[in-house]
């Protein structure tokens, strides 16, 4: 059995009782429809094997082309609600690249943030960049990164949501990230994550080096780092889901049981199972079967 999954932005109601009379007409399903949050999520029964997930939603991404949703279908089985959930930072948990801002710090947010973007979308090797990048950040003051926190980084609206949820339904939660470890401490505890993978910055007489502690945390890592959750917990692939918006994420998705793409680069969301392109980051938890009612805030 499979389900059909649409999802709305919570600040833009659209799933009608026309969207659902459709979406059960192109399903061809008898099943009724499960609403999982008034308008804004619901999911439908649908008889298919999951190699048929693909087609299907394609079909009713086709037919409601015109409705602001995100749509999946995903098999309906045991590991559906996941218990390790692994999360890019950058422009996924929270909405800004941090890179970008501590260089605009010094003036030159523009040309950093275009080669970030071309790394972010698999143009440029990830590694060189990353290297090339932090050069340019040399003598930033080390203090700059609380600034940051508290005046220029947003959390990404859903986000403290979805991982508390998970949390409190015995999921294990990894901010992972190809950022720094300076950003993630205190972003991952703000979000209530259990634990956090990053890059580390050297630092010497409180200001940075310009330099990068290896290893470097990429898409190699971030996928590594799946896997070591995953045998430390005893958990079986289908029991995992990660969400990520760049090139970088792109391992890690694929070696999840459900890998998310959220607002991401076009050749994350053609190789994701599903993606996030109107909602916010609940979507995560409407894929997964929770009814608005569950969620912890």
């Amino acid at each position: 059995m499979l389900v059909a999954v649409l999802i709305a932005n919570p600040d833009r109601p659209a799933i009608t009782d026309a969207v659902l009379a459709e979406s059960r007409r192109v399903l061809a399903t008898e099943h009724p429809t499960r609403i999982l949050h008034r308008e804004v999520a619901a999911e439908i029964l649908v008889p298919g094997a999951p190699s048929d997930a693909a087609a299907f939603t394609e079909r009713l991404r086709t037919a409601l082309g015109g409705e602001p949703l995100d749509i999946a279908v995903l098999p309906a089985d045991a590991h559906r609600r996941k218990r390790l959930f692994l999360a890019d930072m950058d422009s996924t948990m929270i909405e800004q690249e941090c890179i970008d801002e501590l260089a605009g710090t010094l003036g030159f947010k523009d040309h950093v943030a275009a080669i970030t973007e071309r790394a972010m979308r698999g143009e440029i090797a990830f590694e060189p960049a990353l290297r090339e990048r932090v050069a340019l950040l040399k003598d930033i003051p080390v203090g700059v990164v609380d600034g940051l926190i508290a005046d220029t980084l947003t959390l990404t609206p859903g986000g403290r949501t979805l991982v508390r949820t998970m949390a409190a339904h015995g999921a294990h939660t990894c901010l992972v990230s190809g950022g720094f470890t300076l950003f993630t401490g205190p972003i991952a505890a703000k979000l209530g994550f259990a634990e956090h993978r990053a890059n580390r910055l050297a630092v010497e007489d409180g200001k940075l080096t310009g330099s990068v502690e290896d290893p470097i945390v990429g898409k190699a890592e971030k996928r590594a780092t799946l896997m070591e959750l995953r045998d430390r917990f005893g958990l079986a692939p289908a029991e995992t889901m990660a969400v990520g918006d760049g090139a970088n994420d792109l391992d890690m998705l694929g070696e999840a049981g459900l890998g998310v793409a959220f607002r991401a680069k076009p050749a994350v969301a053609a190789a994701a199972r599903a993606r996030v392109e109107h909602a916010d980051l609940t979507a995560l938890l409407y894929l997964q079967g929770y009814a608005a009612s569950e969620f912890v805030g």
